[in-house]
């Protein structure tokens, strides 16, 4: 039976049989004695790891102990409102912060700490006062012609995201926790924005997004 700990592009936490190149946390622990989700997040350090750091073995989803996530690749963690791991990640993390001070045009600030772009994150990722996890999410629009590659989308009368690339769109494939068959990508269209919006700008700004396609 596969545990609910493969997050989407909405952040939701989903029960699948795939594995994730990527794995992370929120903070704490999620889930009761019986490895059910109870809870969305513990607090605001939202982060990615690597699958393997020092030898380290975990019981995933151990009692009382933080709850393990994964993700397919990057561009899903970040769409989802994840950050790089300061400790296993360290580099992943100083050109991630490097792009965050450019995209928050804030260079004479440096250096910018974790918990400082954990609360902008947070304040972009999540509604604090709806419950339903697609009603939660923040989005915003914006013009797809607009968008760089690795931000994840959906069309404005469907639910269903897209990943942007330079010239195609990479539909999400829930059932299989994977991206599906490209599709053309429109010269422009109005689109509901997932990835958060200071992201997005690091992507703009040539931030080097992680991608896992088999297509």
């Amino acid at each position: 039976m596969p545990k609910q700990n493969r997050v989407t592009p909405w952040g939701e936490l989903v029960a699948v049989e795939a594995r994730g190149s990527l794995m992370g946390n929120r903070g704490g622990c999620l889930h009761d004695e019986n490895q059910q989700i109870r809870r969305y997040q513990t607090n605001q350090h939202w982060i990615i790891c690597k699958l393997e750091f020092k030898e380290r073995h975990r019981s995933v989803m151990s009692p009382h102990r933080y709850t393990e996530l994964f993700f397919l690749d990057e561009a899903v963690a970040l769409a989802a409102g994840h950050r790089p791991c300061v400790e296993c990640s360290r580099e992943r993390f100083q050109s991630f912060r490097q792009f965050w001070l450019q995209a928050r045009s804030n260079l004479a600030a440096q250096p910018v700490s974790a918990p400082e772009i954990d609360q902008v994150l947070d304040s972009e990722r999540l509604n604090p006062y709806i419950r339903d996890w697609r009603a939660k999410k923040r989005t915003y629009t914006a013009p797809l012609s607009e968008l760089p590659t690795g931000t994840f989308i959906t069309r404005l009368d469907r639910a269903t995201p897209f990943l942007v690339l330079p010239d195609k769109l990479l539909k999400w494939d829930s059932n299989r926790y994977a991206y599906g068959a490209p599709v053309e990508r429109p010269a422009d269209e109005q689109v509901r924005v997932l990835t958060p919006a200071t992201i997005v700008k690091m992507l703009s700004l040539g931030y080097p997004v992680q991608i896992k396609s088999e297509v």
